[in-house]
């Protein structure tokens, strides 16, 4: 994936799942008790889809053919829900972070957590590949990516790990690392903004960096928000997760 990103479908099977996803997670995002976000205006929705370990919900399979994958066991889907006026200002976040999320997207790398009190950064979820499946009609608030910042992030984050340990790499501090190739990424990587709709699912590589771009004035979107299903498997080790393709 020489891009790091790819639009997949539309299909009919894809756009069944969707179908059928659609209400399950109407259901689950009305009955969770988890705060929202950006004041107001994002459900994080993490492991909310009551799917099986195959992605079966609804009564409709997951169609690993049309996506291009191999079936492996999944998790709970992710329910990310955007609302209008994404994102606001909240007590949770700082000024900085914020103006972050905002001006870039609150763009960032999946499984690379911040830990600890100085909250230094450390990949403890190594995840396969990344695949969102929109689940309602909407054009608010799109991912967005940074076309080939893969290929900026593997060779610098390689280069902070590669003097420690395979073994070690999850409990390392790439902070600084990750820092400097983000800049990187943001002075020469394309930033794309990918609307879909259901029955067209988006792969990104496990080490492009995307976000979500603000809601605009214009945008149009269902009542309940511009809902995607993410599945992020996790891979066996760090070290499968910085060398494989």
């Amino acid at each position: 994936m020489v891009t790091g990103w790819q639009i997949l479908g539309p299909t009919a099977e894809i756009k069944a799942w969707a179908d059928a996803a659609l209400p399950v997670a109407k259901a689950a995002l009305a009955a969770s008790r988890d705060p929202l976000r950006c004041g107001g205006t994002w459900a994080v929705g993490l492991d909310l889809l009551p799917n099986d370990a195959a992605g079966r919900v609804g009564g409709v399979d997951l169609p690993w053919g049309d996506l291009g994958l191999a079936p492996e066991p999944l998790h709970k889907a992710q329910l990310s829900t955007i609302h209008a006026g994404y994102p606001q200002p909240s007590t949770e976040e700082s000024a900085s972070a914020y103006a972050f999320r905002l001006n870039r997207d609150a763009a960032h790398l999946d499984g690379l957590l911040p830990i600890g009190p100085e909250r230094h950064r450390m990949v403890k979820e190594p995840h396969a590949w990344i695949l969102g499946l929109p689940l309602n009609v909407s054009d608010a608030a799109p991912l967005v990516v940074w076309e080939g910042s893969h290929l900026i992030l593997q060779a610098a984050l390689h280069k902070a790990l590669s003097p420690h340990p395979p073994e070690t790499w999850g409990d390392v501090d790439v902070t600084q690392a990750y820092a400097d190739a983000r800049r990187r990424i943001f002075d020469t990587c394309p930033r794309i903004e990918l609307p879909t709709r259901p029955g067209s699912a988006t792969l990104l590589h496990r080490l492009t960096l995307h976000g979500v771009a603000p809601w605009v004035a214009s945008a149009k979107a269902p009542p309940e928000g511009r809902i995607i299903a993410y599945f992020r498997p996790v891979m066996s080790s760090v070290q499968d997760w910085l060398t494989q393709p």
